[in-house]
């Protein structure tokens, strides 16, 4: 039976294996604040060998396992670097929830492109990279898929609400300075 998705199990076993990874998909999109429900955790990889090997171990570690409609409880396999090197996308099921890989995310050639940009969050005390916002959006324009076109009004008006709360502090902290003048 599929378990319940605890990310911060996930991102600790990943940060202990020192995987690099920039959190993408729905759960970057809860994190900055967005009302929507996801299932699963998505992540893009470094598609670096030694990354891949990490990355391999931390999937044997969470016990991850094809996911299927077919099988709840996923199809067992051996995850090695080499055959990650191979994947784009990989959907998998693992004893904290589900976890899809996304070696290629629509809009991006992979890792470091979202890593340019992203910002660090803590989730249950482990650090993790979150992919920009902006970037989020994007890649869900690009993949144009109807539940990407029913979340995006949200998106868009969680940019436009950040924006607006940035925009207020910059705001309030050159009226300090000028007071303090």
């Amino acid at each position: 039976m599929p378990h319940p998705l605890r990310p911060a199990e996930i991102f600790a076993t990943l940060a202990e294996y020192r995987v690099n990874y920039v959190v993408i998909g729905g759960l970057a999109a809860v994190l900055y604040g967005s009302p929507t429900i996801t299932a699963d955790a998505d992540i893009c990889a470094e598609r670096t060998p030694d990354n891949l090997k990490r990355l391999a171990s931390a999937l044997e570690a969470l016990n991850g396992r094809i996911r299927t409609a077919t099988e709840p409880d996923g199809v067992p396999f051996k995850p090695d670097a080499t055959l990650l090197s191979r994947m784009r996308v990989l959907n998998l099921t693992t004893d904290f929830g589900d976890l899809d890989l996304a070696f290629e995310p629509a809009g991006f050639a992979g890792y470091q492109d979202l890593a340019e940009h992203a910002v660090e969050v803590s989730i249950g005390g482990t650090t993790v990279q979150v992919a920009a916002l902006d970037d989020v959006i994007r890649s869900k324009e690009l993949a144009n898929r109807p539940k990407d076109h029913a979340t995006l009004p949200v998106l868009y008006a969680l940019r436009d609400e950040i924006g607006e709360r940035e925009l207020e502090q910059r705001s309030g902290r050159s009226r300090r300075a000028a007071r303090d003048e």
